[in-house]
């Protein structure tokens, strides 16, 4: 590939850093990470060569998900500030050369939102057809699958108006009817709003999900989380999203990316292709629920390095001539990378800590990294269901135990796969609560802050931290690693991850050790050099016809 041929976007070429602001820095001593905190430690964020952040939901909300239910779109959480720290935050960011980019969260809003407070007083009511409803006298409401319900269905209902609303997350979740140009046009007005005070894009929560099939239609043999695909398959969701790039999007220099469940490489292109003119890029599910069944009860596949390679080049080589991907392993949805796709020991944990963070901004795709994993953050593993803050994990224990079934199992899976692992605060330092919080934390702390945290890890240039750091000035300094095409090897190799990255006369190749054991690496010899460009070791072994690489070693290396 050669440079000139390629359409650069500033977007592209970003790194873009997710914070969950409950979990930053909490400034006031409540326990809850807030905006005034994320400012105090704007020089750090900085320091990290990081070009964008992702900011989570920080509108006015009950917080019945964590600030996913919005009663205000235009009004800041009184536990985060006000929107004079909004103003602050993103001037303090854009002075340092940092764009900002916040969730769109307009699938659903909060029950507490003014639009359904006045829907369900009445069928007349002018905002009733602000969301979706199945009148009382026709019956029950077909199926559809709620993720956070108690009892998994998505219809609930509402005394007042004789009818069921629809709400595919929490009950306190109500589905936006999107079918309604009005409610349109309020969405993007209010995009509009946010795009005037400067941020620089939007992150779309579940904005595959928008467009509701007509009638609400059974669909026969697709029950629970099966429906997932089919809430993407929404007969309007193109038209809608064109008409949002018409209205709003084409008029500013900003980024988009489409949280995509129920994306797949056969529909991608219609979201992200340039000639679609919809969304700028889209991040899929399929590596991260590598290893999952539903309820997320972990299976062996998690672990197995040969799928996992597949997923992740399908996806790369589908960008070759057209639209654009990204990179990512963990975000609020997830757990920590180091303790899903690396080894959390002691022995293995800043070394596989290095190589996933290697991946990530070396794979063909925007890379989103989650706050925390720059130091190798774990797992939290809480024991006890008292211990969960989590919607999902708490309502799927409950039903779980209604059914009569294994609560422990349940647990003892969310251990690994649970999202509130991703949620425990930033570990600062090693004073009370990590250096997070003067207060009681919202959520506990993970007991090894003493060892894992940032202070340790500031002045120690082998640190994973330090490691990050270097990963970031590296990739801006070989655009290969952005634009470059992407060749894989050794692709059925249990153990290897190995491919190159090829931009006009540059050659990179990354070599990736995922076990914990040493791994001889055999290559032709066109592929073998000693210009070592980054490396999670000290050394290299290179052979006449081999690489051989330590437990999670990664390396990359510039050939001759």
């Amino acid at each position: 590939m050669l440079l000139s041929n390629m359409n650069r976007e500033w977007w592209k070429e970003a790194v873009v850093y997710q914070i969950y602001p409950r979990s930053f820095q909490d400034s006031n001593g409540d326990g809850i990470g807030d905006l005034r905190g994320i400012i105090n430690r704007l020089d750090y964020i900085e320091s990290l060569g990081i070009d964008v952040v992702w900011l989570n939901p920080i509108y006015k909300s009950p917080n019945h998900d964590n600030g996913y239910d919005i009663s205000d779109y235009r009004d800041i959480m009184s536990e985060f500030g006000d929107m004079a720290d909004f103003d602050e935050l993103l001037k303090g960011m854009h002075e340092r050369g940092i764009k900002v980019v916040m969730d769109l969260v307009v699938n659903h809003c909060s029950s507490e939102h003014y639009w359904f407070q006045q829907a369900i007083q009445s069928r007349d009511n002018p905002y009733y057809d602000y969301f979706h409803w199945w009148p009382a006298e026709n019956g029950t409401p077909p199926e559809r699958w709620s993720f956070f319900a108690p009892d998994a269905s998505a219809w609930r209902f509402n005394e007042a108006t004789n009818s069921y609303y629809l709400h595919y997350f929490a009950v306190e979740q109500p589905d936006l009817n999107w079918e309604n140009p009005k409610v349109r046009a309020e969405i993007y007005d209010m995009m509009h709003f946010w795009f005037k005070k400067g941020i620089d894009g939007f992150r779309m929560d579940v904005i595959t999900f928008i467009s509701k099939h007509d009638g609400y239609p059974v669909f026969e043999g697709v029950h629970g989380e099966a429906m997932i695909d089919v809430y993407a398959q929404g007969p309007r969701l193109h038209e809608y999203l064109h008409e949002m790039n018409r209205e709003v999007l084409q008029h500013y220099d900003i980024m988009t990316v489409a949280e995509g469940p129920g994306t797949h490489i056969n529909n991608i292109h219609d979201l992200v292709d340039e000639t679609r003119q919809e969304l700028n890029m889209n991040y899929h599910f399929e590596h991260v629920e590598l290893g999952l069944n539903a309820r997320k009860m972990v299976n062996s596949d998690h672990r197995d390095l040969v799928k996992y390679k597949k997923i992740l080049c399908d996806w790369a080589v589908e960008f070759d001539h057209a639209g654009w991907g990204t990179t990512w392993h963990t975000n609020h949805d997830f757990p920590r990378q180091v303790s899903w796709f690396g080894d959390d020991s002691d022995e293995h944990r800043e070394a596989s800590s290095k190589l996933l963070s290697t991946m990530l901004l070396t794979m063909r795709g925007t890379p989103y990294y989650y706050m925390g994993d720059e130091i190798g953050m774990t797992n939290a593993r809480f024991e006890s269901i008292e211990d969960y803050n989590d919607l999902m994990t708490i309502n799927w224990y409950k039903l779980t135990e209604q059914e009569g079934g294994d609560t422990q199992a349940l647990l003892d899976s969310h251990k690994l796969s649970g999202r509130d692992n991703a949620r425990t605060p930033i570990q600062w330092d090693s004073s009370t609560n990590a250096g997070f919080t003067q207060g009681k934390p919202w959520l506990k702390v993970t007991p090894n802050y003493p060892t894992i945290n940032v202070a340790n890890q500031e002045n120690d240039p082998k640190s994973p931290l330090n490691y990050f750091r270097s990963l970031t000035a590296l990739r801006k300094n070989h655009l290969s690693l952005i634009y470059g095409a992407f060749k894989v090897y050794l692709l059925e190799d249990p153990n290897i991850f190995s491919y190159t990255r090829t931009l006009d006369d540059e050659t990179l190749l990354i070599l990736l050790n995922y076990s914990s054991d040493n791994q001889t690496v055999c290559l032709d010899s066109e592929l073998l050099s000693s210009d070592v460009k980054l490396n999670n070791y000290d050394d290299l072994v290179v052979a006449s016809d081999h690489y051989q690489l330590k437990p999670w070693q990664a390396v990359i290396i510039k050939l001759a």
